[in-house]
Protein backbone atom coordinates (compact mmCIF):
# COMPACT_ATOMS: atom_id res chain seq x y z
CA UNK A 1 0.00 0.00 0.00
CA UNK A 2 2.94 2.39 0.34
CA UNK A 3 5.05 1.15 -1.99
CA UNK A 4 1.73 2.62 -4.63
CA UNK A 5 0.94 5.57 -2.87
CA UNK A 6 4.57 6.75 -3.54
CA UNK A 7 4.73 5.04 -6.97
CA UNK A 8 1.37 7.53 -7.02
CA UNK A 9 3.32 10.37 -5.93
CA UNK A 10 5.82 9.90 -8.31
CA UNK A 11 3.57 9.96 -11.13
CA UNK A 12 2.02 13.07 -9.96
CA UNK A 13 5.26 14.80 -9.82
CA UNK A 14 5.97 13.74 -13.01
CA UNK A 15 3.60 14.99 -14.82
CA UNK A 16 3.62 18.17 -12.86
CA UNK A 17 6.89 18.81 -14.40
CA UNK A 18 5.92 17.60 -17.46
CA UNK A 19 3.33 20.66 -17.63
CA UNK A 20 5.54 23.02 -16.62
CA UNK A 21 8.10 22.22 -19.36
CA UNK A 22 5.14 22.88 -21.78
CA UNK A 23 4.41 26.44 -20.61
CA UNK A 24 7.74 27.21 -20.53
CA UNK A 25 8.34 26.08 -24.20
CA UNK A 26 5.17 28.28 -24.78
CA UNK A 27 5.73 31.39 -23.10
CA UNK A 28 9.54 31.19 -24.46
CA UNK A 29 7.86 30.61 -28.45
CA UNK A 30 5.84 33.34 -27.31
CA UNK A 31 8.42 35.73 -26.49
CA UNK A 32 10.11 35.00 -29.47
CA UNK A 33 7.42 35.80 -31.69
CA UNK A 34 6.36 38.93 -29.91
CA UNK A 35 9.79 40.58 -29.99
CA UNK A 36 9.84 39.54 -33.74
CA UNK A 37 6.42 41.83 -34.00
CA UNK A 38 7.66 44.42 -31.88
CA UNK A 39 10.87 44.59 -34.47
CA UNK A 40 8.72 44.49 -37.40
CA UNK A 41 6.07 47.14 -36.26
CA UNK A 42 9.54 49.42 -34.94
CA UNK A 43 10.24 49.42 -39.04
CA UNK A 44 6.83 49.79 -40.46
CA UNK A 45 6.55 46.27 -41.30
CA UNK A 46 9.20 47.68 -44.90
CA UNK A 47 12.27 45.94 -46.05
CA UNK A 48 15.28 47.59 -45.74
CA UNK A 49 18.43 46.82 -47.68
CA UNK A 50 22.26 48.63 -48.27
CA UNK A 51 24.31 48.93 -51.07
CA UNK A 52 28.00 50.15 -50.32
CA UNK A 53 29.77 51.24 -53.22
CA UNK A 54 33.05 51.24 -51.81
CA UNK A 55 34.54 53.27 -55.41
CA UNK A 56 31.98 56.13 -54.84
CA UNK A 57 32.26 55.81 -50.98
CA UNK A 58 28.50 56.21 -50.72
CA UNK A 59 26.29 54.00 -48.43
CA UNK A 60 22.98 53.87 -49.97
CA UNK A 61 19.70 53.16 -47.59
CA UNK A 62 16.95 51.13 -49.48
CA UNK A 63 13.24 50.68 -48.44
CA UNK A 64 10.97 48.83 -50.15
CA UNK A 65 13.59 48.82 -53.33
CA UNK A 66 13.82 53.03 -53.38
CA UNK A 67 17.03 54.40 -52.41
CA UNK A 68 15.39 56.52 -49.48
CA UNK A 69 18.96 57.78 -48.10
CA UNK A 70 22.32 58.00 -49.15
CA UNK A 71 25.49 58.74 -46.80
CA UNK A 72 28.90 59.15 -47.29
CA UNK A 73 31.71 55.83 -45.71
CA UNK A 74 35.33 54.97 -45.17
CA UNK A 75 36.42 51.99 -46.94
CA UNK A 76 39.17 49.78 -46.03
CA UNK A 77 42.87 50.51 -47.41
CA UNK A 78 43.89 49.16 -50.30
CA UNK A 79 46.07 46.64 -48.18
CA UNK A 80 43.17 45.89 -46.35
CA UNK A 81 40.29 45.87 -48.38
CA UNK A 82 36.06 46.14 -47.51
CA UNK A 83 34.83 43.10 -47.94
CA UNK A 84 33.08 42.67 -51.45
CA UNK A 85 30.02 40.66 -51.70
CA UNK A 86 26.49 39.90 -50.49
CA UNK A 87 25.84 40.08 -46.53
CA UNK A 88 23.79 40.71 -44.32
CA UNK A 89 23.53 42.22 -40.70
CA UNK A 90 24.15 39.29 -37.84
CA UNK A 91 24.87 41.31 -35.08
CA UNK A 92 23.80 45.09 -33.48
CA UNK A 93 25.84 46.33 -30.54
CA UNK A 94 26.17 49.37 -28.67
CA UNK A 95 29.82 49.42 -28.72
CA UNK A 96 32.55 52.04 -27.52
CA UNK A 97 33.36 55.83 -28.32
CA UNK A 98 35.90 54.16 -30.88
CA UNK A 99 33.42 52.79 -33.13
CA UNK A 100 30.94 55.74 -32.47
CA UNK A 101 29.01 53.78 -30.02
CA UNK A 102 26.93 51.90 -32.47
CA UNK A 103 28.28 48.66 -34.32
CA UNK A 104 26.59 46.77 -37.30
CA UNK A 105 28.21 43.31 -37.73
CA UNK A 106 28.42 41.34 -41.04
CA UNK A 107 28.71 37.85 -41.79
CA UNK A 108 31.86 37.74 -43.66
CA UNK A 109 33.72 34.38 -43.89
CA UNK A 110 37.60 35.67 -43.51
CA UNK A 111 37.13 37.78 -40.16
CA UNK A 112 35.19 40.45 -38.46
CA UNK A 113 33.86 43.38 -40.26
CA UNK A 114 30.76 45.76 -39.72
CA UNK A 115 29.14 49.11 -40.35
CA UNK A 116 30.33 51.58 -36.91
CA UNK A 117 31.08 54.91 -36.60
CA UNK A 118 34.83 56.67 -35.68
CA UNK A 119 36.62 59.13 -33.53
CA UNK A 120 38.14 60.17 -37.02
CA UNK A 121 35.94 61.88 -38.66
CA UNK A 122 38.34 62.94 -41.46
CA UNK A 123 39.07 59.30 -42.90
CA UNK A 124 35.22 59.89 -43.87
CA UNK A 125 35.38 59.79 -48.01
CA UNK A 126 38.36 57.89 -48.14
CA UNK A 127 40.47 54.65 -47.81
CA UNK A 128 41.36 54.70 -44.49
CA UNK A 129 40.02 51.64 -42.07
CA UNK A 130 41.00 47.90 -41.71
CA UNK A 131 37.99 46.79 -43.74
CA UNK A 132 35.01 48.08 -42.01
CA UNK A 133 32.74 50.86 -43.03
CA UNK A 134 33.36 53.95 -41.01
CA UNK A 135 30.66 56.33 -41.09
CA UNK A 136 30.22 59.74 -39.43
CA UNK A 137 28.76 59.10 -35.96
CA UNK A 138 25.15 61.21 -36.13
CA UNK A 139 24.87 59.28 -39.60
CA UNK A 140 25.60 55.46 -37.87
CA UNK A 141 23.46 56.27 -35.20
CA UNK A 142 20.23 56.93 -37.71
CA UNK A 143 21.33 53.85 -39.65
CA UNK A 144 21.43 51.64 -36.31
CA UNK A 145 17.74 52.79 -35.53
CA UNK A 146 16.76 51.76 -39.22
CA UNK A 147 17.62 48.63 -40.00
CA UNK A 148 17.45 45.10 -37.84
CA UNK A 149 18.95 42.10 -38.35
CA UNK A 150 18.95 40.18 -41.03
CA UNK A 151 19.10 43.40 -43.45
CA UNK A 152 21.25 42.35 -46.63
CA UNK A 153 23.82 44.13 -47.16
CA UNK A 154 25.71 44.42 -50.53
CA UNK A 155 29.30 45.60 -50.85
CA UNK A 156 30.71 46.47 -54.76
CA UNK A 157 33.85 48.22 -56.04
CA UNK A 158 34.35 48.70 -59.11
CA UNK A 159 33.99 46.24 -62.84
CA UNK A 160 35.69 43.22 -61.48
CA UNK A 161 33.58 41.44 -59.27
CA UNK A 162 35.11 40.24 -56.24
CA UNK A 163 38.58 41.69 -57.80
CA UNK A 164 37.53 45.49 -57.35
CA UNK A 165 38.88 47.59 -59.19
CA UNK A 166 41.22 45.36 -60.76
CA UNK A 167 43.96 42.58 -59.54
CA UNK A 168 45.94 42.82 -56.52
CA UNK A 169 49.03 40.88 -55.58
CA UNK A 170 48.28 38.29 -52.84
CA UNK A 171 50.49 37.62 -50.62
CA UNK A 172 50.17 34.74 -47.44
CA UNK A 173 48.20 36.34 -44.80
CA UNK A 174 45.90 38.53 -47.08
CA UNK A 175 42.20 38.17 -47.04
CA UNK A 176 39.23 39.25 -49.01
CA UNK A 177 37.05 38.54 -51.51
CA UNK A 178 39.82 38.31 -54.34
CA UNK A 179 41.62 34.89 -52.07
CA UNK A 180 38.07 33.44 -51.73
CA UNK A 181 37.57 34.13 -56.00
CA UNK A 182 41.60 31.87 -56.59
CA UNK A 183 40.49 29.39 -53.86
CA UNK A 184 37.29 28.68 -55.51
CA UNK A 185 38.88 28.53 -59.06
CA UNK A 186 41.65 26.45 -57.73
CA UNK A 187 39.25 24.41 -55.96
CA UNK A 188 37.39 23.87 -59.50
CA UNK A 189 40.54 22.85 -61.14
CA UNK A 190 41.21 20.17 -59.07
CA UNK A 191 44.12 21.95 -56.89
CA UNK A 192 42.74 23.08 -54.07
CA UNK A 193 40.83 20.81 -51.59
CA UNK A 194 40.03 22.30 -48.55
CA UNK A 195 36.95 24.70 -47.13
CA UNK A 196 36.98 27.90 -49.38
CA UNK A 197 37.52 30.61 -46.39
CA UNK A 198 39.06 33.50 -48.10
CA UNK A 199 42.01 33.82 -46.01
CA UNK A 200 45.44 33.02 -47.93
CA UNK A 201 47.17 30.38 -45.42
CA UNK A 202 49.71 27.33 -45.77
CA UNK A 203 46.65 25.34 -47.38
CA UNK A 204 46.63 27.91 -50.57
CA UNK A 205 50.12 28.20 -50.80
CA UNK A 206 50.80 24.42 -51.65
CA UNK A 207 47.62 24.47 -53.74
CA UNK A 208 49.29 27.81 -55.80
CA UNK A 209 52.75 25.49 -56.07
CA UNK A 210 51.29 22.85 -57.80
CA UNK A 211 49.42 25.06 -59.95
CA UNK A 212 52.33 26.95 -60.86
CA UNK A 213 54.25 23.72 -61.37
CA UNK A 214 52.08 22.32 -63.60
CA UNK A 215 51.71 25.74 -65.63
CA UNK A 216 55.01 26.48 -66.15
CA UNK A 217 54.83 29.75 -63.82
CA UNK A 218 57.43 31.09 -61.94
CA UNK A 219 57.09 29.46 -58.62
CA UNK A 220 56.34 32.16 -55.67
CA UNK A 221 54.09 32.60 -52.97
CA UNK A 222 52.72 35.84 -53.92
CA UNK A 223 49.67 35.60 -56.58
CA UNK A 224 50.69 37.83 -59.42
CA UNK A 225 49.04 39.02 -62.79
CA UNK A 226 50.87 36.13 -64.69
CA UNK A 227 49.20 33.56 -62.29
CA UNK A 228 45.62 35.34 -62.54
CA UNK A 229 45.62 34.64 -66.37
CA UNK A 230 46.60 31.21 -66.00
CA UNK A 231 43.80 30.68 -64.01
CA UNK A 232 41.76 31.96 -66.44
CA UNK A 233 40.59 35.46 -64.86
CA UNK A 234 40.65 38.75 -66.98
CA UNK A 235 40.16 42.01 -65.47
CA UNK A 236 38.10 43.03 -68.56
CA UNK A 237 35.24 40.32 -67.76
Amino acid sequence: MILLIKKNNLLTLLEALLIIAILMVYIFSFLIVSNNAAEKTLNGDHEYSILIQIDEKKLYLYEDGVCIKQYPIASGRPDLPSPIGDWEITDKGKWGKSFGGRWLGLNVRWGSYGIHGTTNQNSIGRAASHGCIRMYNKDIGELYDIVSLGTPVIIRNGPFGPFGTGFRNLRPGDRGADVLAVQEKLKTLGYFEDAVTGIYENNLKNALYEFQKDHGLKLKFTITLADYNAMGFREFE
